[in-house]
């Protein structure tokens, strides 16, 4: 399974509001700058968060987005399947000329449990587990010399 560019900078454009201090909205050429996205594709992706109610947009020239819900409230899961629609590694229920029944299909149940696996992952980590994990890599940036 390999997430989408849609699925990857969407992310990462929510860790970035996460991980503002302000509860100002942020521009989106901003939270693209700092994530070195293309600000015009940030935008759909940011119209898709707004609709399914995990950003709120403010128009003018102080407008951007902040996140609609604590971070901690909201999961990797809903933005993916803000951004994708369902998670899923394998639909063979629609496979043409599989010659197995696919309700008694060992090969299906097997996508189901990994399926299940990966959901249960990104169900269990909230947006604010991520922006502590990268304030916690960030505070470990400190760089040592030695002469």
């Amino acid at each position: 399974m390999k997430l989408s560019t849609r699925a990857r900078y969407g992310l990462r454009a929510m860790l970035a509001l996460a991980m503002t201090d302000s509860t100002e909205p942020v521009m989106t050429r901003e939270i693209a700058a700092s994530q070195k996205l293309p600000a015009t594709y940030l935008e759909q992706l940011m119209l898709a968060l707004r609709k399914a109610g995990l950003v709120v947009a403010t128009r003018g020239s102080k407008g951007g987005y902040v996140l609609a819900h604590e971070a901690a409230s909201v999961t990797v899961a809903q933005i993916i399947e803000a951004l994708e629609g369902p998670i899923e590694i394998a639909d063979c229920g629609n496979v043409a000329d599989c010659p197995t029944d696919s309700e008694h299909c060992a090969i299906r149940n097997l996508y189901i449990q990994a399926n299940d696996a990966v959901y249960s992952v990104f169900r269990a980590t909230s947006l604010q587990d991520l922006a502590d994990q990268q304030q916690r890599y960030l505070g470990n940036g400190n760089v040592m010399y030695y002469i």
